[in-house]
């Protein structure tokens, strides 16, 4: 099974388009080969696919006939992911540098509705 195929098919990609994207891009590599999207994957193989910042691994177990539910995905593939990367993850999505500077960029509806009540009820005093 071509390697495009099978990362989405064990759903690390939404759509096989996204994934095939990944591997011309050289997002994805195969035995610690950078891969073209047709390279052929088989049981034992380490697939490295960096992806939102992150070098997710996977072994591959056997090959899937087509896209497996989520609850089927460990029958075909084993992630091996070290946790350090799985961390930085967390501290990625969850902390303020994450998501956009205060003043730039268009207010987020948070935002505007705490514009709304400053100018209802005027600004707190502090005494």
């Amino acid at each position: 099974m071509r390697v495009d195929k099978y990362l989405w098919c064990i759903r690390y990609f939404k759509t096989r388009s996204i994934a095939t994207n990944a591997c011309k891009k050289g997002h994805v590599s195969v035995n610690n080969d950078k891969v073209k999207p047709s390279r052929e994957v088989f049981p034992t193989d380490k697939i490295e696919v960096r992806k939102n910042q992150i070098n997710y691994i996977v072994e591959v177990l056997d090959i899937p006939e087509s896209r497996v539910g989520a609850k089927l995905v460990n029958i075909y593939a084993n992630d091996i992911t070290p946790k350090e990367n799985l961390e930085k993850l967390d501290l990625l999505k969850y902390s303020k540098d994450y998501y956009r500077k205060k003043g730039t960029g268009r207010p987020t509806k948070k935002d505007r509705r705490d514009i709304d009540d400053w100018f209802e009820n005027g600004p707190e005093e502090e005494i």
